[in-house]
């Protein structure tokens, strides 16, 4: 059964580029770079020191006046969530009322994991043996005093779905996905899925992260995924190149306002383009090790070509993951080009992580996003400081400057830590 036609009315974007899709999309094609040295905390103990932040970051600025008090339950990361919401919300000009709530949903995505540390930090000084362990025991008696009662409602990884739906009114089908790069265009599949089979009429999807702390940065550091090149500024980060040594993170948020096409030209909404395919794989060959011919890749792009009843030859770009790391580019290089066979050399492709950093559990909604503004624009962004492809990574790839886009199909890619791999297709919208 074919199912319903879906098409995209809203993009909202929050990254270090800039507020809003069409100041951090001027930013991709101008072949700009958000990333820069750290000012948000002391990163001296880091070998790690640079990200893409977003400055001067409020989010009064996204939360309605009645919802005001909830700001002192939310983390930086939900902040995130609800400033992408209202970003995708305005951009669409779309009003849920009591009418359309049933039938509008919300399926986001993030890497969300604790809150602030310094919450337990009064009841683990105060519990610790002379040998510097922690018992348990009178942890626990300590906690009841000294953490905040809010501190467990700040926690809930899926916090973000109850204020995005209380500000705005969404009463349909909800999920949250929590991950890395995968989760973000996970949620905006199965968004699509949702109001394809007749679940849903509207849905708000995306992903978001706050991965530039200290937290989340040792974490990565210690599994040998960061680029410790300080000393090349923006182009530390250095996607398909031949002397990338890893990735750099970025923080921000990717919501697109999807509908089904019947709802958005009965309400006169711009439609900024059709998504008509999604994959989903996982590849087994090891969690930070994977498939060096990257066979989930080439399985997960087939799967959302066969959905959309594509061709490869009809696809003129990917928005790829492109990450920087050392295994996962030749890896990813080599799934595309067996994705696309003969008709490979016609395709072309880039990383923005360049530009925005790497947003974690945002990132492969941004990819989404990407792919809709440039089959929207008929444009597509450069993947920045790419100077000597390396051969491992051999693809056609958009470099230096922006370039024009004939065809009327691209491709979104996401890949997970732990092996998932994710593709949208996504048409011109008519």
């Amino acid at each position: 059964m074919a199912g319903r036609s879906v098409v995209v009315t809203g993009v909202g974007l929050l990254t270090g580029l800039g507020t809003g899709a069409e100041e951090t999309w001027a930013g991709m094609v101008d072949g700009r770079s958000a990333i820069g040295p750290i000012a948000s905390f002391n990163t001296s103990s880091l070998g790690t020191q640079q990200a893409a932040e977003i400055p001067d970051f409020s989010a009064k600025d996204y939360v309605s006046k009645e919802n005001r008090r909830q700001l002192r339950m939310m983390t930086r990361n939900d902040q995130l969530a609800i400033a992408g919401a209202s970003l995708a919300m305005a951009d669409a000009a779309l009003e849920i009322d009591e009418a359309t709530a049933g039938r509008a949903g919300v399926f986001v995505g993030s890497n969300k994991e604790i809150v602030d540390p310094n919450h337990f930090r009064d009841a683990v000084l105060a519990s610790r043996e002379p040998d510097g362990t922690v018992d348990l025991v009178r942890f626990g008696k300590e906690a009841q005093s000294s953490v905040p009662p809010l501190f467990f409602v700040e926690g809930l990884q899926g916090a973000s779905l109850f204020y995005i739906s209380q500000q705005y009114g969404f009463k349909g089908a909800n999920t949250y996905f929590t991950g890395t790069a995968d989760v973000g265009l996970t949620a905006i599949g199965r968004a699509f899925r949702a109001i394809r089979r007749g679940e849903s009429d509207i849905a708000l999807a995306g992903g978001f992260d706050d991965p530039v702390n200290s937290w989340q940065m040792v974490k990565l550091e210690s599994l040998g995924l960061m680029s410790t090149r300080n000393d090349l500024g923006p182009g530390a980060c250095r996607p398909y190149d031949r002397d990338r040594e890893g990735t750099i993170l970025g923080e921000g948020a990717a919501l697109l306002v999807l509908e089904e096409r019947e709802h958005a030209v009965g309400r006169g909404a711009r439609i900024y383009a059709e998504v008509v395919g999604f994959g989903s794989t996982f590849d087994t060959a090891g969690r930070l090790t994977p498939d060096p011919e990257g066979r989930s890749v080439t399985a997960a792009v087939a799967a959302a070509l066969r959905e959309a009843d594509v061709g490869a030859d009809d696809v003129g770009y990917v928005a790829a993951h492109g990450s920087g790391t050392r295994l996962g580019d030749p890896s990813e290089a080599r799934g595309l080009r067996s994705a696309f066979g003969a008709a490979a050399g016609g395709v072309a492709a880039s990383s923005v992580k360049g530009a925005t950093g790497h947003l974690i559990g945002g990132a492969g909604a941004l990819n989404a996003a990407v792919a809709v503004l440039a089959v929207h624009h008929r444009t597509m962004p450069p993947s920045l400081h790419l100077d000597q492809p390396d051969p491992a990574c051999d693809f056609n790839w958009v470099t230096k400057t922006a370039q024009p886009l004939a065809l009327d199909h691209t491709l979104a890619l996401a890949r997970g830590l732990a092996g998932q791999t994710v593709a949208l297709a996504v048409r011109a919208g008519t």
